[in-house]
């Protein structure tokens, strides 16, 4: 099962255990994780499960399909490490992936 590492935008970070086949997102919601909210439910419909995603990690994501980055238009203080956390799946390639918060979500 995959581990997860959320950092808050103020440093608190929260280690989370979700099973493979999980998004992003719903490892966070599942696990209460602060400042994930993940309104639409995982539809990539908003954007409120933005996440930076470090270089070393973005390899072994999934490229962002079009529609997430039409979404993350929506989002606030976007730059080219920005995900849709519901838009990446998890898998032991995944294993120990961190991503860091924003501020504040759409």
């Amino acid at each position: 099962m995959p581990k997860v590492v959320f950092i808050e935008a103020n440093g608190t970070v929260h280690e989370v255990v979700a099973s493979a086949g999980t998004s992003l997102m719903q490892a966070a919601v599942s696990h209460m994780v602060p400042g994930i909210e993940g309104d639409c439910g995982g539809l990539c419909a908003c954007a409120t499960c933005h996440v930076y995603v470090p270089d070393e990690w973005q390899a072994k994501c999934s490229a962002a399909k079009e529609l997430e980055q039409s979404i993350l238009d929506f989002a606030f203080d976007v730059n080219e490490n920005s995900r849709l956390a519901c838009q990446i799946e998890l898998g032991d390639d995944l294993d120990g992936i961190t991503v860091t918060l924003p501020e504040r979500q759409y």
